[in-house]
C-alpha cells in the first residue's frame, strides 16, 4: 500500500507542476516571460525539479519502493540546480557556435545558421545534429563524470545536507569510479544511441521549449536505465 500511495503522490506532483500551465493562460504567459528574462535560473529550477523527480521514479523502479533514507532529495535538487544552469549555458554556447561550424564544414553559405531560427527544414536538422554532436562529445563526458562524483558524494554523506556540504574528496571518488563501465556504457552507448538523437530533436524545437524538453529527457533516461537494471 505504501508503494501505491507513493505512486499517487508522485502522480499528483506531476499534475501540480504542469496542469496549472495548461489551465491558466496568464500563468503560462508568466512562465514564458520569466524563462525569456532569466533563462539560466529557470533552467536550473527545471532540472532541480524534474531530474530529481526522475531519480525518485528510477529508485521506485529499482527497489519497488520509496525508501528515501540516504537518498538525499535536497542535496540532489541542489546539484541538479547548478548542473541545470550549466547545461543551459552549454546549450547557448553550442547552439550558437555549432551551426556556424556546420556552415563552414559543409560550405552552405550561412543557410544552416539562418535555419535555426526558422521552421523545420533539412538545414535546421543538420544544425540541430551538429549542436547535439558537439555538445555530447565535448561537454557531456565532463558533465556525466561530475554528476557521478556528486552522486557518490551525496551517498557517502548519508544523503544529508550536512554531509553534502562537507568537502568533496575528488581524487578518492575518481579512483573509485568504474571507468570501464563509464566508458563502455555511459559514454559509448548512451551518448551515440540516446543523447545525440534525443538532443537533435531538442534543438529542432522552438527555443522556449528546449531546456524543458532536455530536462524531460533526463527523466526518461533515468527510467529506462532503472528498467534495464531491474531486468
Amino acid at each position: 500500500m505504501k508503494r501505491f500511495a507513493g505512486d499517487a503522490v508522485v502522480g499528483l506532483i506531476f499534475l501540480a507542476l504542469f496542469l496549472p500551465f495548461f489551465l491558466c493562460e496568464p500563468l503560462y504567459a508568466g512562465y514564458k516571460s520569466f524563462n525569456a528574462a532569466h533563462a539560466v535560473l529557470a533552467g536550473g529550477i527545471k532540472f532541480a525539479v524534474l531530474s530529481t523527480l526522475g531519480e525518485i521514479i528510477a529508485l521506485r523502479i529499482r527497489t519497488k519502493g520509496y525508501d528515501l533514507k540516504g537518498f538525499g532529495v535536497l542535496p540532489r535538487m541542489l546539484v541538479w540546480f547548478f548542473l541545470g544552469a550549466w547545461i543551459v549555458m552549454a546549450m547557448r554556447i553550442f547552439g550558437k557556435g555549432a551551426p556556424v561550424l556546420a556552415d563552414y564544414i559543409l560550405n552552405t553559405d550561412g543557410k544552416v545558421t539562418a535555419a535555426m531560427t526558422a521552421g523545420l527544414s533539412w538545414y535546421k536538422f543538420i544544425g540541430a545534429f551538429f549542436i547535439s554532436l558537439m555538445q555530447n562529445t565535448a561537454f557531456a563526458p565532463v558533465f556525466m563524470t561530475l554528476h557521478k562524483i556528486t552522486d557518490t558524494h551525496i551517498m557517502q554523506g548519508g544523503g544529508t545536507l550536512a554531509g553534502f556540504l562537507k568537502p568533496i574528496h575528488m581524487g578518492e571518488i575518481m579512483q573509485g569510479i568504474d571507468w570501464k563501465r563509464q566508458w563502455s556504457f555511459v559514454f559509448k552507448k548512451t551518448i551515440p544511441f540516446f543523447w545525440i538523437p534525443a538532443h537533435t530533436v531538442t534543438f529542432m524545437l522552438p527555443g522556449e521549449y528546449q531546456v524543458l524538453f532536455a530536462a524531460f529527457l533526463g527523466v526518461v533516461l533515468g527510467i529506462i536505465l532503472a528498467f534495464a537494471a531491474h531486468k
